[in-house]
């Protein structure tokens, strides 16, 4: 879905490193001592934006510019954890075009004044579907552990499903955090 202001598109490999798996989880400790203290600073971000957002009717450029950072950066570190990427994912907020996990967010000009006291409960159907979707995921990254140790292979429809799932769970995110405006779509992709 292109038109919808959240995209999230992760390249799949032909060939993956046989042995990365059994340290990626390893490899991202540091990103989630990091992520950890980037979410309390996004907590105090989104309180913030909260109180703007009901006053003014926009989102803070700069605090949307932070959260959308820290989203972008957590669905690196998820894409490159999930076995699905072998590069080390950059320690950035910024947009790595490079980087074969990729997160863009339009940024919204207006934001409804009601949206922050309501968005997060408008969200949670989606997001217990997205929820359900994540751990397919999981079951389907246990079974990519081992074709990519044995064959060094994601396979691409499995790898497509876990990109949905992450797709879905991110959208679900932005749209409780009023970071987008549009409802999420409930359609597969």
């Amino acid at each position: 879905m292109n038109d919808y202001p959240l995209r999230l598109d992760i390249d799949h490999n032909e060939q993956y490193s046989r042995f990365m798996p059994l340290v990626k989880w390893l490899l991202v400790i540091p990103h989630y001592v990091v992520l950890a203290v980037l979410g309390i600073g996004a907590f105090f971000a989104i309180v913030i934006a909260w109180f703007a957002v009901l006053i003014t009717g926009r989102y803070p450029r700069g605090l949307w510019n932070y959260v959308t950072g820290v989203m972008r950066w957590n669905a690196r570190v998820t894409g490159y954890l999930y076995l699905m990427v072998d590069p080390y994912p950059p320690f950035s907020l910024e947009d790595q075009a490079n980087y074969p996990v990729r997160l863009q967010i339009d940024y919204p000009e207006r934001v409804e004044r009601w949206r922050p006291l309501v968005a997060w409960i408008l969200a949670i159907p989606y997001l217990i579907i997205a929820g359900i979707l994540v751990y397919i995921a999981y079951v389907l990254v246990f079974f990519a552990f081992f074709t990519i140790l044995f064959a060094r292979s994601f396979p691409k429809g499995m790898f497509d499903i876990v990109v949905v799932a992450l797709r879905w769970q991110m959208r679900g995110y932005a749209y409780a955090l009023w970071l987008i405006t549009r409802y999420p779509p409930w359609v597969w992709g």
